[in-house]
């Protein structure tokens, strides 16, 4: 395959030809006290130039933990990273502003082992290294004995209104613990200060009770009630391990109170702030189910693409969670987008997306599946919907209209469109899914994290056009 290849050029979107015909290797010395020979070398990446030496990207992880890793990993030292993670941590830039298969080839020109599942790319001859000790740190806690059950502690922010018990809590510390519940595959349930035991799609209403400023009556008896409840739930106590995920309060009451019945609670973040069981929590892998290659696969099946009359009548019934979606155009949909774009879409995928990724700051997103479609997506305002202002702008262009029609955009939506809705729990994780999703599927109507084609560039010129 040529330097010049279309393939290779959109393989490795964002790195230089001349980084990619003619990359430089140096040798260079690291530490005095290690005097060993490292690699370095110089590359483009975003548009910028960097030198980086295996050393810089020791140094520069050093202080980190590993995040969730969906496809390809790089090992550092004997820890296995994501490897969009380390480059950006090398290099400072952002996740969205290089692929990953950049990141893979240029780790794998400094000596690192890159893998992927099962399969193994070693490092070039020469490279190993010796596993460095890690310290353990509130990420990398000993492995507890398999607990039985989940126990997650309540906590004071709630919905104005009443839902399921897993859905009325709204802080970004609960909806941790539950993805952590939800991902270990056991029975869980929520330690309610007023109800006690609560099973996860048990409805509540709004309450005011904090168990920690009860007193030790009520927390005597409260620890009681939630032993006879497990009992109720799963029977005779006796040998059962409980892994519990709530505050001192909460686990003095229920260990005292199960213990006696021969029942174990195991307390993995027992004496932890809140900042280090958040962390814990972020290293923690997710279910299965929220790997990228199943939500890929979902997003891909047009089976499971839904009506917008049948999504409304839902009322938002399992959509108002964060998640990923994918849009779907017919085949006369097909031929006005095509007509208005001057190039050609085919029927089938256009546009994919998310709902209620936690943002960069680290603050959670009251956006949910629901929201995103129903409100910006099938509002009355294009400038809310990157979807909705570029059809309105393609068909406003074919049908020679100065502006975007609102009403005529949301019938023909309606009429030509069906769409995927996919709920994920780790809204932690959704940002860096979407690039890795989005890398994949390439739906021709995205504009971010995604190539630069002719098609894209036509879109861009025409919601420049009609935006207001």
């Amino acid at each position: 395959m040529s330097a010049n290849s279309p393939a290779l050029e959109g393989r490795y979107a964002g790195i230089s030809r001349a980084a990619l015909t003619r990359p430089r290797v140096k040798r260079v010395r690291s530490s005095e006290r290690e005097e060993a020979l490292v690699a370095a070398i110089s590359f483009t990446l975003a548009g910028r130039q960097f030198e980086l030496s295996d050393a810089d990207v020791r140094t520069r992880v050093a202080n980190h933990h590993p995040d969730q890793i969906y496809q390809y990993w790089v090992d550092v030292d004997g820890t296995r990273w994501p490897v969009k993670q380390v480059l950006a941590l090398a290099t400072g830039l952002a996740n969205s502003e290089f692929q990953s298969q950049s990141a893979q080839r240029l780790l794998s020109k400094l000596g690192f082992t890159i893998g992927k599942s099962n399969d193994v790319v070693a490092a070039p001859a020469g490279k190993a290294r010796p596993a460095r000790k890690r310290a353990t740190s509130p990420d990398r806690l000993p492995a507890p004995a398999v607990a039985d059950v989940v126990l997650v502690g309540c906590v004071k922010s709630k919905r104005a209104s009443g839902a399921p018990a897993k859905d009325l809590y709204t802080s970004n510390y609960f909806a941790k613990m539950r993805a952590y519940a939800e991902s270990t595959g056991k029975p869980w349930y929520i330690l309610s200060a007023e109800h006690g035991l609560v099973a996860p799609d048990e409805w509540l209403e709004p309450y005011d009770c904090y168990l920690a400023k009860t007193g030790p009556a009520y927390q005597q008896e409260w620890g009681l009630k939630v032993a006879r409840q497990l009992e109720q739930a799963l029977g005779p106590l006796q040998g059962r391990i409980f892994d519990i995920h709530a505050g001192s309060t909460y686990v003095k009451a229920v260990d005292a109170a199960v213990s006696s019945k021969g029942a174990v609670i195991i307390d993995q973040l027992k004496a932890l702030s809140i900042g280090q069981r958040l962390s814990w929590y972020l290293h923690q892998p997710t279910a299965s189910t929220h790997d990228a290659a199943h939500i890929v696969a979902q997003l891909s099946d047009r089976s499971g693409a839904r009506a917008l009359d049948d999504v409304l009548k839902t009322a938002g019934n399992g959509l108002r969670s964060p998640g990923m979606y994918s849009w779907w155009v017919d085949d006369a949909g097909a031929r006005d987008l095509s007509a208005g774009l001057e190039h050609e879409i085919a029927p089938g995928l256009i546009y994919a997306g998310l709902a209620g990724a936690t943002r960069k700051s680290g603050a959670t997103s009251s956006n949910t599946l629901w929201g995103r479609i129903t409100n910006m997506h099938l509002g009355k305002k294009n400038e809310f919907s990157t979807l909705r202002r570029s059809i309105g702008s393609i068909l406003a262009h074919a049908n020679g209209q100065p502006t975007i029609d609102e009403a005529r955009l949301t019938d023909w939506m309606h009429a030509h469109l069906r769409v995927v809705l996919v709920p994920v729990t780790n809204a932690d994780t959704l940002d860096d899914l979407e690039t890795d999703i989005l890398s994949e599927l390439d739906p021709p109507l995205n504009l971010a994290k995604v190539p630069r084609t002719p098609l894209r560039q036509r879109l861009s010129a025409l919601r420049k056009q009609y935006a207001r």
